[in-house]
């Protein structure tokens, strides 16, 4: 029997990745639609999270994908419901959100699925599979891209709850701590704030994973390509994560991986774990993002203007 999706949120990430996964994976549909603003042919389509729950009963599994801020309550109507939850990245503004979610699925029996779209990258699997049995001694992230490109005229990022330039950098920090065979932990941050902001618009991390030294570098003020790279140096030789973990190279060779839909394997996963009446709710990688607005340092730097240069 397929398993009916609820979407709630028709923003740019739904459109571009959730629609078209939705109708790629097998024995999964979407069956319903809570959007302020949008509305989908031929679809039952809702002003909010609620009557969605109240008029679709038979709909047993919802994706949230809704900014951060806010998103508490409306996941936890979701599991109050009785229904099954999948949450975009990130699982929540605040770990102590994320946590209370988690107590109540488990509680209640359903499936809570925090899925981080990054680790569903072709070349993730790989390189864990590489790094096994080898001794780390270095990593080092690069991710850059333009903010005006992929949160063009969105204000929820630069409040506070909305990540900033960890939005993009949490992806990062999803597949380092999926190929990391020990637990990363922050020693330091630098966080760059525009004037008038209230998220960072740069940052550089500095941690450790049992002997190795790992640096950061998250930007959003790249005006070319986005860079998107992870390099793993280890005492029995390197490789690099490229292309947001699409691309693995080992010693520069470029390895052959098939290519793979990241969020038609979210959706696979969020199928197979109701299938099987479990969750899968790790949130490490915010517990990182935490750790550096924590012990990081703030710089006020620049105004961000909306419009390009020149």
């Amino acid at each position: 029997m397929s398993l009916g999706i609820g979407l709630v949120g028709l923003g740019a990430i739904a459109r571009a990745q959730h629609l078209p996964a939705l109708e790629q994976v097998e024995d999964v549909h979407l069956a319903a639609l809570a959007s302020r603003n949008a509305t989908l042919p031929d679809l039952p389509c809702y002003p909010d999270i609620d009557a969605l729950l109240a008029a679709e009963p038979d709909v047993t599994a919802i994706s949230l994908c809704t900014p951060p801020q806010g998103r508490f309550d409306q996941a936890m109507a979701v599991l109050r419901a009785g229904r099954h939850l999948m949450l975009e990245k990130p699982p929540g503004a605040t770990l102590s959100e994320v946590e209370a979610l988690r107590e109540e699925a488990a509680r209640r029996g359903l499936t809570l699925f925090a899925s981080w779209h990054s680790r569903a990258a072709a070349g993730v699997d790989p390189a864990r599979d590489w790094l096994t049995g080898k001794t780390l001694r270095t990593v080092v992230i690069d991710w850059r891209e333009d903010v005006r490109k992929w949160h063009p005229g969105q204000q929820w990022i630069w409040q506070a709850g909305g990540l900033g330039v960890f939005d993009p950098g949490i992806n990062a920090l999803s597949i380092l701590t999926a190929v990391l065979a020990d637990p990363a932990r922050l020693i330091s941050a630098d966080l760059q704030v525009p004037e008038g902001r209230e998220t960072p618009i740069a940052a550089r991390l500095e941690m450790r994973a049992a002997d190795a030294a790992i640096t950061a570098h998250f930007d959003w003020r790249e005006s070319g390509d986005e860079l998107w790279r992870m390099r793993l140096e280890t005492e029995e030789g390197g490789a690099t994560l490229d292309q947001g973990g699409a691309r693995f190279a080992i010693d520069g060779q470029v390895q052959p991986i098939a290519e793979s839909s990241e969020y038609a394997r979210l959706y696979e996963r969020f199928r197979d774990l109701v299938a099987r009446g479990e969750r899968d709710a790790d949130f490490t990688p915010l517990r990182l993002v935490a750790d550096a607005f924590l012990n990081g340092r703030m710089h006020q730097v620049a105004p961000f203007i909306e419009a390009p240069h020149g």
